[in-house]
């Protein structure tokens, strides 16, 4: 990318979109467009066909989405799946019309089927049925990797799209209702610990097994990808190790310094029992994550129990 390009950063407020802004600028690139959502409603097409007729950026990072955990994905079933195909097919076609040199699209590992072969690799896209509960989302997001493959093929843009794994990290979301596990439970387990609570409920069995990359990690690897990837096939982005949740919340509860015991409500939804990427793909290419796990939620603790949690 030319230090000079406009670049239109979607979503920019959020946990991802602000970690790419921050990753731009580190970098040197200071033409980035960004507009918030009460500037600019990106479910309107109207609204999207207009900014980027009069902007027209020349890369166009889709960080914008409406996401959640799994209560969020299972009660707003009809807000994910219209949303997010809302979204990602306005910005999709307004980059075509308007010639936008390269697209990156983010999707999510959800979008495999929920009982693929671990880890999961790029080739078991659509190889099986998809986990119920996050369903609508993970449709939206498919839907989103085949607008770019066919635009690809049809009109010839370097559109791409990459599968981050489970993300944390600056400008989470910690409402209990709405967020994902890692969050949810560093809330959890803080708010046990300043109310001294004898024992912290979490949802499942504890058994499912997760991946979880810092989200620094994951702009960088977007940027990797925009300067190095042109290909028609969808990425992985990840670490390549995956933590159950019971242990997931060991190590929470290591951090926090929290002295009461983890009760687990097996009543309620695991989720899909395991989701690791294979991340040979982009290794081969030369990108790697550096942040590891623990050294990532001790940063990001320090920052919330300041900024949220107080």
């Amino acid at each position: 990318m030319e230090k000079t390009a406009k670049i239109y950063v979607a979503g920019h407020s959020g946990m991802v979109g602000s970690s790419i802004v921050r990753k731009l600028r580190q970098s040197g690139y200071d033409n980035v467009l960004t507009k918030t959502s009460k500037e600019l409603d990106l479910r309107s097409q109207e609204a999207v066909f207009s900014f980027f007729n009069q902007h027209k950026p020349d890369y166009v990072f889709m960080a914008a989405a409406k996401v959640g955990g799994i209560n969020a994905n299972n009660t707003y079933r009809a807000e994910f799946l219209y949303d997010n195909l809302s979204i990602q097919s306005n910005i999709i076609h307004a980059s075509y019309l308007n010639k936008a040199k390269k697209l990156l699209f983010l999707g999510s590992s959800c979008i495999y089927p929920k009982l693929a072969p671990q880890p999961l690799k790029e080739s078991y896209l659509l190889t099986g049925p998809l986990e119920y509960t996050n369903e609508p989302y993970a449709i939206a997001k498919i839907a989103g990797i085949k607008l770019c493959e066919s635009y690809r093929l049809q009109y010839g843009c370097n559109f791409i799209s990459a599968m981050p794994t489970n993300l944390y990290g600056p400008n989470d979301q910690y409402d209990l209702n709405n967020s994902h596990v890692l969050p949810a439970l560093l809330r959890k387990i803080h708010t046990a610990k300043i109310k001294n609570l004898p024992f912290v409920e979490i949802w499942g069995s504890g058994s499912p097994m997760r991946e979880f990359l810092y989200v620094d990690d994951l702009a960088d690897a977007c940027f990797f990808l925009m300067e190095k990837y042109n290909e028609p096939e969808l990425i992985n982005i990840g670490t390549g190790s995956d933590i159950t949740i019971k242990d997931l919340a060991n190590l929470i509860i290591k951090i926090v310094g929290y002295k009461g015991e983890i009760k687990f409500d097996s009543s309620k939804p695991d989720g899909t029992p395991r989701k690791l990427l294979d991340v040979s793909k982009i290794h081969t290419l030369g990108w790697q994550h550096k942040i590891g796990l623990e050294e990532g939620i001790q940063k990001v603790y320090n920052e919330v129990q300041k900024m949220v949690f107080a």
